[in-house]
């Protein structure tokens, strides 16, 4: 098993790209199926899940190239098979959007119950109804599912969530079906928006990118096209939250800071501010970490939402550093109810939490971080959050299970190690071969 051994203490200062959109990706990546002509992705982070991603697609029969480090051909010509490698498959929670694309170009898949982090309760059953909106069979049995379509028809559907990926699979669904969908309760974050806009690249025809109210005029066939991912927020923020926690000064270039402002809103509130210089976020050195209160002198609470509100994927991020921020505040996830449950390291740590239920804990601070022996990363943004405590934390920090960490952030050692953080990736005992990296695709 890989760990990292952090020397912590040591502040951050440099500049970093971050990679791209994870949650784009994993979802631009079959939606490459929908034609069988080539299409070309930029800035495609090169991180553990993708991995996964491109080896499920070679095994259907899919051409799969590295242009460059960051850049993908991938050419869906023929499409061998209708099932998706079930050892595959299990890993990563997206494999489940690949039943869009299939049923639109082969009429048919087998997929098992996808996995993901164990962060709480995931159904499926949003995907499901709209895919049988839309004109799917859909028989589960004993943790597979068997989906068909003889004809994909244009349908109304209201989404009894505003599901990312429910959203996602009855996009790619309804881009080739027959008619008009109409999407209502639609997620809108900005992964979401960078699917549309590809799938608008290669000839879709959707009204209403941006909005929970989606119209799709379904078309006969898509083209190739030639897109980028855009930057993952998740990992600016994580590097935005790198900064503060270490008393640095980072340059976070190419960041996308458009779709930041929510973020900068919050993490104002815990007194973190940061400037925008073109495409780059410049964090600077000089931090008035505390936490302003709400009216009357009230705890404040921070909220994961549905976009454009606070992402959960960064709750993790600004739970840390309300650690070292002055005053109180709550957290408040209600989407998942295990995803707090990594604060007791943190408490390890030194850090005051309170975890008040499964979906709120609350923070006080500041209090000063130290070094523990051994640590372990639960799950991709819990993982990180231990990471960026470590590296405040003065002392030598071990984190282990880094892989978790591997799955959603790319060469995030040697990003560090960059901007002067004394990390180092060590392996102990015998690789866990679950999450062996996929090389079956090489650059």
């Amino acid at each position: 098993m890989e760990h990292f051994i952090i020397e912590g203490g040591v502040p951050l200062r440099g500049s970093v790209r971050p990679g791209g959109n994870k949650n784009a990706i994993l979802k631009m990546l079959p939606a490459c199926m929908l034609t069988d002509e080539p299409v070309i992705l930029r800035n495609v982070p090169d991180i553990l899940d993708v991995r996964v991603t491109l080896e499920i697609m070679r095994r259907l029969g899919i051409d799969i190239e590295w242009l460059d480090t960051t850049t993908l051909r991938v050419h869906a010509a023929d499409i061998k098979s209708q099932t998706l490698d079930p050892a595959l498959a299990q890993r990563i929670r997206t494999s489940f959007v690949f039943a869009g694309p299939m049923l639109a170009r082969t009429g048919a898949i087998t997929v098992p119950m996808p996995g993901g982090d164990v962060i709480g309760e995931r159904r499926l059953d949003t995907h499901v109804s709209a895919l049988r909106k839309l004109g799917a069979s859909v028989h589960y049995e004993r943790g597979v599912f068997s989906m068909s379509a003889d004809k994909l028809t244009g349908a109304v559907i209201l989404l009894s969530e505003a599901s990312v990926t429910a959203t996602e699979n009855a996009i790619l669904t309804a881009v080739t079906a027959h008619g008009v969908s109409e999407i209502s309760n639609a997620a809108s974050e900005p992964h979401v928006q960078n699917l549309c806009h590809m799938l608008v690249a290669m000839g879709a025809r959707i009204d209403g990118i941006g909005s929970n109210r989606l119209t799709i005029h379904g078309v006969e066939r898509l083209h190739g096209c030639d897109v980028r991912v855009g930057a993952d927020y998740m990992e600016v923020g994580s590097w935005i939250g790198a900064s503060v926690l270490t008393g640095g000064s980072i340059r976070i270039v190419d960041a996308d800071p458009d779709v930041l402002s929510m973020v900068e809103l919050v993490f104002s509130r815990l007194g973190v501010h940061w400037t925008v210089d073109g495409e780059d976020i410049v964090v600077p050195e000089s931090q008035n970490l505390t936490i302003t209160p709400d009216l009357g002198g009230r705890i404040p609470i921070i909220k994961a939402q549905p976009w454009p509100a606070f992402p959960a994927d960064l709750m993790s991020i600004a739970l840390v550093v309300a650690t070292q921020s002055r005053g109180a505040v709550m957290f408040h996830d209600w989407m998942f109810e295990s995803r707090l449950f990594f604060t007791d390291k943190l408490v390890q740590m030194g850090a005051r939490i309170t975890l008040c239920d499964p979906h709120r804990v609350l923070v006080q601070g500041p209090t000063a971080l130290s070094a523990v022996p051994i640590v372990t990363s639960p799950d991709i943004r819990a993982g990180m959050a231990i990471l960026l405590a470590a590296l405040a934390a003065p002392g030598t920090t071990r984190i282990a299970n880094v892989r978790q960490i591997d799955r959603g952030y790319e060469r995030v050692e040697q990003k560090l190690r960059e901007l002067g953080a004394r990390i180092e990736r060590v392996n102990e005992g015998p690789q866990d071969t679950r999450e062996m990296p996929v090389f079956s695709v090489e650059h």
